[in-house]
This record gives structure tokens, C-alpha cells and sequence, in this order.
């Protein structure tokens, strides 16, 4: 399987999938209008990535800013992830950046891992 791959840019987050290593990196900014739309491609790979059992998965966001519809998207993604964990017999781990001085993105992540079950590192950076 490839790896999957999308540039930062005004309003969009970098995006790095790597199939080998199973790291899957999302950093930046994200408040695109269509974020399903912008989401869609990243989905299609997890969802084709995760048809393989028993992998390990290590999850790292590094985000400055992200919107409200964007908020879902990652939502989305710690579900499907979860799932995998589940049905699959996956090992995931999130890692959840954020600057020691930004309470909102603290706060995002510490919202994140109350609603899942996946183990979530919150990070300061």
C-alpha cells in the first residue's frame, strides 16, 4: 500500500500517512469550508489501511487551529480507529500536541480522549 500525502496550505493541514511505519501524522491548520469533501481522500486510505488486522497505529496530531466541522472529522477518525482497535485486534495510540500556553488546544484533547477509548497522550510542547 502507498503512503498518502497532503501538502499544508492556506486553511488545510499537512497530512502524512505512512503505510510501513503505520504513523499517521495530521499538524497545522484546518479550517477549510468542505472539510468532508477535503477529508474524504484521507478516509479512503485509513479505511483501506485498516482492512489489514493486528497492526500497530500511532496517531500524532500537531495542530494549531482546527474548526468546528473539522472537530468532527477527527471525531470521525478516532471512531474508525477505535473500531479497528476493537474488531480488528489494532494497537492505537494518539498523541496529542499542543504549546504549553494554549489551553484551547489542551482542552480539545483532553475532549478527545474523554470520548474515546483509545489511549491519548497529551503532550505540551
Amino acid at each position: 500500500m502507498e503512503n498518502f500525502h497532503i501538502k499544508a496550505d492556506i486553511f488545510i493541514p499537512e497530512i502524512e500517512f505512512n503505510a510501513g511505519s503505520g504513523v499517521l501524522n495530521i499538524s497545522g491548520e484546518s479550517y477549510h469550508e468542505y472539510t468532508l469533501e477535503f477529508y474524504q481522500p484521507a478516509f479512503d486510505w485509513l479505511n483501506r489501511f485498516i482492512q489489514v488486522p493486528n497492526q500497530t497505529i500511532q496517531l500524532n496530531f500537531r495542530m494549531a487551529y482546527f474548526n468546528t466541522s473539522t472537530s468532527r472529522r477527527f471525531l470521525e477518525i478516532f471512531d474508525l480507529l477505535e473500531t479497528y482497535e476493537k474488531e480488528q485486534g489494532g494497537s492505537v495510540e494518539v498523541n496529542w500536541y499542543y504549546k504549553a500556553n494554549d489551553v484551547d488546544m489542551r482542552d480539545s484533547g483532553e475532549e478527545y480522549s474523554e470520548d474515546t477509548d483509545l489511549k491519548v497522550n497529551l503532550i505540551a510542547i
